[in-house]
């Protein structure tokens, strides 16, 4: 893929953020619910411990508010500005649209918070 290499990819991904050889995650569909947050203790490749302290991924809480923010302003401008509704149908829209995405959502936040603190090494990824 082009975009390998970049922090794009390994958020869109789920890919280790070292390496970006490997899904994070045990389970690549997020809608598989009982385990969309089961996520592997390290890289089989780069050896890259994923959670880099106890409770790592309590601050992806914080990145989840700002991505689930950026996905109900989406849906309110596709539904009230792009097809001209109402707000109370503009406002259903936007709950819909979280519940949705809420596991994708979730993954996101995950993906880049780890990516705040872990780069890519393009040395590492030749091995």
């Amino acid at each position: 893929m082009m975009l390998k290499g970049t922090t794009i990819y390994s958020i869109i991904t789920g890919a280790c953020p070292r390496c970006h050889q490997e899904s994070m995650y045990k389970t690549k569909n997020p809608y598989v619910l009982r385990d969309v947050l089961d996520i592997n203790d390290n890289c089989s490749l780069c050896g890259l411990q994923y959670r880099l302290e106890p409770s790592f991924f309590y601050g992806s809480m914080y990145v989840s508010y700002g991505v689930g923010i950026a996905f109900a302003v989406a849906a309110f401008l596709i539904t009230y500005l792009g097809f001209e509704t109402s707000l109370l149908t503009s406002f259903i829209a936007i709950v819909i649209t979280l519940v949705v995405f809420g596991p994708v959502i979730m993954r996101l936040s995950r993906n880049i918070w780890i990516n705040m603190f872990v780069s890519y090494d393009k040395n590492v990824a030749k091995k």
